[in-house]
């Protein structure tokens, strides 16, 4: 379905781009360090989830809506924005989890689990340059001359996603396991929250304000 030489140069450009510091790795490690290993998991799984929906969007030809109706793309990139700052705001005034006894947190599930897998995912939708990354990157490793166009987008697609992942939960799992090991700290968990905020409040900034 896709030509083999075109997907090995997509290989080695996906693992390129993935490995590069980005919003969605900032993002990850930033939830890792506030909220440990899962939880640093469970953001790049979010970010993965927000990623594939953009592929699937790309693949059906539903992102061209946003290069056609450029309105439509300042209004997401704006919402995005909001909502960072918001995930900003909150890590500034977040005074939770400081000191807190592990093994008796480790009995009942995590909420915060489950909220950095909806913000990962959130995050990533409301990115409107992820649409038009796929738009523009993704058909320039397709051959037409093999057919099956939305078929080797699809393909191209996932394995952009799975690269991104693998990636991106590594940068989780280490930045929660060293957090983890300085989270009895009072002034380190501050710390964290503060990094978090930072990272969050850098990155409304930048999907604002950024270069389209």
């Amino acid at each position: 379905m896709v030509d083999t030489s075109l997907y090995a140069a997509f290989l080695v450009a996906a693992f390129a781009l993935c490995l590069t510091p980005g919003p969605d790795m900032m993002f990850v490690v930033a939830m890792g360090g506030r909220g440990g290993p899962t939880t640093g998991l469970m953001a790049a799984l979010g970010v993965a989830f927000g990623a594939l929906t953009h592929t699937v969007a790309a693949a059906l030809g539903l992102s061209a809506l946003f290069t056609s109706l450029p309105t439509l793309y300042h209004v997401l990139r704006w919402i995005g924005a909001a909502y960072l700052l918001y995930l900003a705001v909150r890590a500034f005034r977040d005074r939770s989890g400081l000191g807190r006894d592990e093994a008796a947190a480790s009995k009942s599930p995590d909420p915060g689990r489950v909220r950095a897998f909806r913000q990962g995912a959130v995050t990533n939708l409301l990115n409107p340059k992820v649409i038009f990354f796929n738009v523009a990157f993704l058909p320039q490793f397709v051959n037409p001359a093999l057919g099956h166009t939305v078929g080797q987008l699809l393909v191209l697609g996932l394995t952009l996603v799975l690269v991104g992942l693998a990636v991106d939960a590594s940068m989780g799992l280490l930045s929660g396991r060293l957090s983890s090991l300085l989270r009895r700290s009072r002034r380190v968990t501050r710390g964290l929250n503060v990094f978090s905020g930072t990272v969050f409040a850098g990155l409304a900034t930048r999907l604002a304000f950024g270069s389209d």
